[in-house]
């Protein structure tokens, strides 16, 4: 199963679309109205989702799509930074199956409307460790970050990501370190004019602040499946990375530099796991760990361990997808 999605076929894609529409065949037959999922400091989230709103089909099929275009999207900027194959969809395949993971994440959420936007964002960031003058790549970060934390609130942590990667990046100095926070508070400047202009400013103000105040880490939301499942797929992901395989894996110092970004990251999608609510839905840690694998599968070594791994975990998948629906 590796080894083919390795290698450039057209079937590739047929088999991913084939995979994607099996994983959300559940969520359409379900019929069940999202609710609960808007919050006023998810604007653009919220927008989307009152436009999709006439209809629970509608909102499904757009989720669907839209998990369809972010793994073409994914799968081109791994490709074209060469942390995967050059040809292949590993990417896609990978990303496909963990954002697809469980009955939970099949449905229109705030994280899978941020995903594109975080997407992006990796890919202007990615731009930044060759490039003589990252100034533009550093802005245009900010921006997607702003706008993807009007998505899924809790994205504005990636500002902070981005200024502690800089250094990776041989990008540290301070002047720079200030530009994705430029653009990212650019991008809020614009929504609070338009707020004072159109609507109200006050209320917003307090609404956003309200949020900062109830600000606390929790573990209400986690079961003993739910550990279990992240426990598995966080201590895979570090095996494959730093385990036998080790040495198979690609060692070109800007893809290097890449993974050790994506490793920073993993550290605060964990802990986004802990600000409350269902965990599966603070998507950014399968975010992450697509990049992980995708990369790890790509180049790793003897695959019969993992395809036979792989193959029982995507058994396991369909199977709580169909006949549990657990999760």
């Amino acid at each position: 199963m590796i080894k083919f999605f390795r290698q450039s076929y057209a079937i590739q894609y047929v088999v991913i679309a084939l995979m994607a529409i099996a994983l959300w065949i559940p969520a359409f037959l379900s019929g069940q109205a999202i609710t609960g999922l808007e919050s006023p400091v998810t604007p653009l989230f919220n927008l989307v989702n009152r436009l999709l709103g006439f209809s629970v089909i509608a909102q499904y099929a757009f989720a669907f799509l839209l998990i369809v275009l972010e793994a073409l999207l994914f799968n081109a900027v791994l490709v074209n930074n060469q942390i995967t194959g050059k040809v292949g969809t590993m990417a896609a395949f990978v990303f496909v199956l963990l954002m697809s993971l469980t009955c939970t994440q099949t449905q229109f959420y705030p994280f899978a409307l941020a995903t594109l936007f975080i997407v992006l964002m990796l890919k202007a960031f990615f731009e930044v460790h060759l490039s003589p003058n990252p100034e533009m790549s550093l802005l245009n970060a900010g921006l997607l970050i702003a706008l993807a934390s009007m998505c899924y609130f809790p994205a504005i942590l990636l500002v902070v990501w981005s200024i502690i990667v800089l250094p990776m990046a041989r990008k540290g100095s301070f002047r720079l370190a200030l530009i994705p926070l430029l653009g990212f508070l650019a991008v809020y400047f614009l929504y609070f004019v338009g707020v004072f202009l159109f609507g109200n400013l006050k209320t917003v103000g307090q609404e956003y602040l309200g949020y900062f105040g109830s600000f606390h880490l929790t573990v209400s939301g986690f079961s003993y499946k739910i550990i279990i499942l992240l426990s598995l797929l966080i201590v895979s992901a570090v095996f494959l990375l730093f385990g036998g395989n080790k040495a198979n894996l690609e060692k070109s110092v800007a893809v290097r530099t890449k993974i050790s970004m994506m490793v920073v990251m993993l550290v605060f999608a964990v802990f986004l796991l802990f600000i409350g609510g269902n965990p599966l839905m603070h998507g950014l840690l399968f975010l992450v760990l697509s990049v992980l694998f995708a990369y790890a599968f790509s180049y790793m070594g003897n695959t019969g361990w993992a395809n036979l791994l792989l193959t029982l975990f995507l058994i396991l998948v369909f199977v709580n997808h169909y006949y549990f629906k657990t999760l």
